[in-house]
């Protein structure tokens, strides 16, 4: 197959701005985008109260009252929280692998997460505060901290994947042992409440939780994306990369605080969710076929995910409603034991 009935150039009238296009990474976006509204829809569609053409119908504006309440109040936030969740999760976990060039390299494994946790649960239990806004930015100061001090103790002449990850590894069993101190020392009550938040759920989402995540993603996935497309120069090793003309280190930095910032938002609101970040850019790989990191279809494939595994939390069976990191973790953890399996065979690791 050429090259030219892979990538398809666009370009405005002007022909001032073009841009090349993988055909079948954007077919496969395409896909995974319809398929993430679809699941939102029959979430929002979830219990006997309003069902999924009475949803439909509602979102056209022609539903009756108790529709529209039940819908744009309590359903639409929830769905719509886990799509853009999964999205800032898949995105960050895409360009922390393709920068680690490891498929161990995530957010979740290299300390970003567990800072962005740290950082809530010292908010809640040591500060006290009890607004969204207060949490959230706790929540992003320590991720961005924990990040800059994996990068700091993994820089020698550069910094290098597997120094990244084994120090990200480091960090991160150091932060859970102070979320866990932090716990011992708190009030039963406030520890029990920065226990559930650390499970990682969208129960009780409201727009209050919904708005600023939209707002944020609307400004950092575009700068990820448009950062993200020297990954595939940068993946070729730094010595090519630097002989292109690629300011390699800080093209580093500024990737991995993007990501940073995208994991940071989404574990300020959701709490600590695991897999997507990880498991979410190498099936984005897979479905796409396509060089370089994939950061559109590794959110896409994020926010999929995360939908998918809220869905299916909600209607399980179960005393209570599973939290949707229950879940995730679970599924996680068998698919970091394949992963590790297949390193294994494969001679690296």
């Amino acid at each position: 197959m050429s090259v030219h009935s892979v990538y398809r150039v666009l370009r405005t009238p002007s022909r001032r701005i073009s841009m090349r296009v993988h055909l079948r990474a954007a077919a496969v976006v395409l896909g995974l985008l319809a398929a993430a509204c679809g699941i939102a829809l029959a979430a929002m569609g979830t219990g006997s109260a309003v069902p999924v053409g009475d949803v439909v119908m509602t979102l056209l504006g022609r539903g009756d009252a108790m529709s529209e309440m039940v819908v744009f109040e309590l359903r639409a936030p929830r769905a719509l929280l886990a799509l853009l969740v999964g999205a800032a999760l898949g995105g960050g976990g895409a360009v922390v692998q393709s920068l680690s060039r490891n498929p161990l390299g995530s957010p979740d494994v290299i300390g970003v997460n567990a800072g962005a946790a740290a950082g809530a649960v010292l908010m809640i239990l040591v500060v006290g505060a009890v607004t969204p806004a207060a949490v959230t930015g706790g929540a992003l100061a320590c991720g961005l901290t924990a990040a800059l001090a994996v990068y700091a103790l993994s820089f020698k002449r550069g910094v290098q994947g597997t120094r990244l990850v084994l120090v990200g590894i480091g960090v991160t069993a150091t932060l859970h042992s102070a979320i866990a101190y932090m716990l011992t020392r708190a009030d039963l009550y406030e520890s029990q409440g920065a226990k559930v938040w650390l499970v990682g759920s969208l129960a009780g989402a409201g727009w209050e939780r919904v708005w600023p995540v939209a707002a944020a993603m609307a400004v950092l996935l575009p700068l990820t994306l448009g950062l993200s497309r020297s990954l595939a120069v940068m993946e070729m090793g730094d010595d090519a990369a630097a002989a292109l003309g690629l300011p390699v280190e800080r093209l580093r930095l500024a990737l991995l605080m993007a990501a940073v910032a995208l994991s940071g938002v989404a574990v300020s609101v959701a709490g600590p969710i695991g897999f997507v970040a990880l498991a979410a850019p190498q099936l984005a790989r897979r479905l796409t076929r396509a060089p370089g990191a994939g950061v559109a279809a590794a959110a896409a494939t994020g926010a999929l995910l995360l939908g998918a595994a809220d869905l299916t939390a909600q209607r399980l069976p179960t005393p209570g409603q599973l939290p949707v990191g229950v879940l995730t973790g679970g599924l996680g953890g068998l698919y970091l034991a394949w992963l590790l399996h297949r390193e294994w065979r494969a001679g690296r690791s």
